[in-house]
């Protein structure tokens, strides 16, 4: 759903129809006579279960969000040591073969840490079409020098790249899986009963308090979409652990090209 994506009008339009429903209470009413005191006590504890039902779907739903944020999290650091893993693995391939493949690594590293900043839609789909190709071009190559040359370490350098792939792999689905939308459609439904129900207990001259409860609905619902939502929210998973691997294979690279001085060779003084 576009809205889930969006967390701030995700707010808007809730309190605003939870601040609806509760007028709306108000307004049936003040239409009627006041409720008889026994009616009155059932109607206290209908109000209680439906709020208390309430928290508990906010509850377990936040759980749900921040489950799936540990574990994206998680991912981003578990992708980055795969990559550091295979790029020191691929010392055991022949030296050109693995001079290519660790700078399609280092190229690699840089298309996953945009795939974590970008919010374009367009710019997403490139990156997954460039990713897609890279990680084709990444396998043929280590699977031609694994039949050239066939040897236990040749063997785990292919793994190591196998493990790159899957990596890429999980993150992705860690991705897709969202809160899902039946649970997101019940929370809407019995926040509306809630405060449609809290409005019709309360009098005109209390509508000031009208607010409060979808105002607090409102702000747990944002929580939750912004936490739940990958690159529509504020709290966004930074790849800080990818920045990091992309600094050092970047100085690895420096040092390694450097040219060292020939032997015997003198300084001019």
């Amino acid at each position: 759903m576009l809205l889930l994506d969006h967390p701030l009008a995700l707010f808007v339009v809730t309190f605003s129809l939870l601040w609806l429903a509760a007028w709306i209470g108000m307004v049936l009413h003040s239409r009627r006579r006041d409720l008889a005191e026994s009616v009155r006590e059932d109607y206290g504890t209908i109000v209680g279960a439906t709020l208390t039902l309430l928290g508990l779907l906010i509850g377990f739903t936040f759980s749900m969000a921040t489950t799936r944020y540990d574990l994206r999290k998680n991912l981003e650091e578990g992708e980055a040591n795969a990559i550091g893993t295979e790029y020191a693995r691929l010392d055991f391939l022949p030296a050109a073969d693995a001079g290519q493949l660790q700078g399609l690594l280092r190229q690699y590293t840089d298309l996953r840490i945009h795939f974590y900043t970008t919010r374009v839609p367009a710019e997403l789909r490139r990156l997954n079409a460039d990713t897609e190709r890279m990680q084709n071009q990444m396998w043929a190559l280590v699977a031609q020098a694994a039949q050239t040359q066939s040897s236990p370490l040749t063997a785990l350098a292919s793994s190591g790249m196998n493990d790159v792939l899957n990596a890429q792999g999980y993150t992705q689905a860690a991705w897709w899986n969202r809160i899902p939308i039946a649970a997101w459609c019940l929370m809407f439904v019995i926040a509306v009963l809630s405060n449609l129900l809290l409005g019709y207990g309360m009098h005109r001259s209390t509508v000031v308090l009208s607010v409060i409860l979808p105002l607090a609905v409102s702000i747990s619902f944002f929580l939750i979409a912004d936490i739940d939502s990958p690159r529509g929210g504020v709290i966004r998973i930074h790849p800080q652990n990818l920045y990091a691997l992309a600094d050092s294979l970047q100085a690895g690279s420096s040092i390694s090209n450097r040219v060292p001085n020939e032997p015997g060779a003198s300084e001019d003084h």
